[in-house]
């Protein structure tokens, strides 16, 4: 009985999973507040502006749906709304929701190459955009596709990592056990390369939130996870409501990040589309 309780208290974090949880969704209201007042427009202005912050915006190297330009260009809206489908496919499709391991090596070296694919592809376009010799013409669909790839590679490598991080028992296995894993995560993203290839008119909002959720998503888990470190609470979270807190401190941080890019972008180009001297 004695041993039973003793067990049970030391089950139970000694301090809070999260410091001051009141001031974390105090500051984060705010950033969000603050974020929708400050960007003009509705719902699509605002997703070019967290697209603005990570992605050069090119019209020419972006995908145009019912006459609107998407807030990432090809390359980002295949390396971020990649990631966003890499996440759910291993959380839902594959059931791996709390999985901490990385890959097998073999599949390390296949995400690799995709990886390598993205940058190889990437540095052709920049070389052609200045005007220098480059081995083939570049083409959106190539963009998005190396980037979709590349985006499932960010999402494999930081999927395990951000749930050893934040969860008290991350579960000892990996969110991407062999090449019929991989295999079905790939048919994801070639659904998400499919999809936004037709140019659809009705894809337009749902493609434009995507990418934005897509770049917040990654800067979210990435700060959360140091945020954690930071304060010494890593590894202390039980449940997703506990959970909320330490994603609402990442996701301010986050958009403070994109405030402060858009901001120095904005003053140093004057635009929100494209950088002057590349367009």
């Amino acid at each position: 009985m004695n041993t039973s309780s003793s067990s049970s208290s030391l089950d139970k974090p000694s301090r809070p999973v999260f410091p001051l949880p009141w001031l974390v969704v105090l500051l984060a209201m705010m950033a969000l507040v603050m974020f929708i007042a400050a960007t003009p427009g509705g719902l699509l202005t605002k997703a070019d502006m967290v697209g603005y912050a990570v992605c050069h915006r090119i019209g020419s190297h972006s995908f145009a749906i019912g006459g609107r330009q998407l807030p990432l260009c090809a390359r980002c809206t295949g390396t971020f709304i990649g990631a966003l489908v890499g996440f759910l496919g291993q959380a839902v499709v594959l059931r791996r929701r709390r999985a901490s391991e990385f890959p097998p090596a073999f599949i390390i070296v296949l995400l690799v190459i995709f990886t390598l694919l993205w940058a190889s592809d990437g540095l052709n376009s920049y070389v052609q955009l200045i005007g220098g010799p480059h081995l083939y013409e570049p083409r959106n669909w190539l963009r998005l596709t190396t980037g979709a790839l590349n985006g499932l590679t960010m999402s494999a490598l930081v999927y395990p990592v951000f749930n050893f991080t934040l969860w008290r028992r991350p579960v000892p296995e990996r969110a991407i056990r062999g090449l019929r894993d991989l295999g079905v995560l790939v048919l994801l993203e070639a659904g998400l390369v499919g999809l936004t290839l037709t140019g659809w008119s009705f894809l337009l909002y749902p493609l434009a939130l995507l990418s934005a959720l897509g770049v917040l998503t990654l800067l979210t888990s990435v700060t959360s996870m140091l945020l954690v470190m930071l304060v010494r609470r890593d590894n202390m979270v039980e449940t997703w409501r506990e959970a909320i807190i330490p994603l609402l401190a990442g996701l301010t941080v986050a958009l403070i990040q994109v405030g402060v890019i858009d901001g120095v972008r904005y003053a140093l180009t004057g635009t929100l589309t494209g950088i002057p001297p590349l367009r």
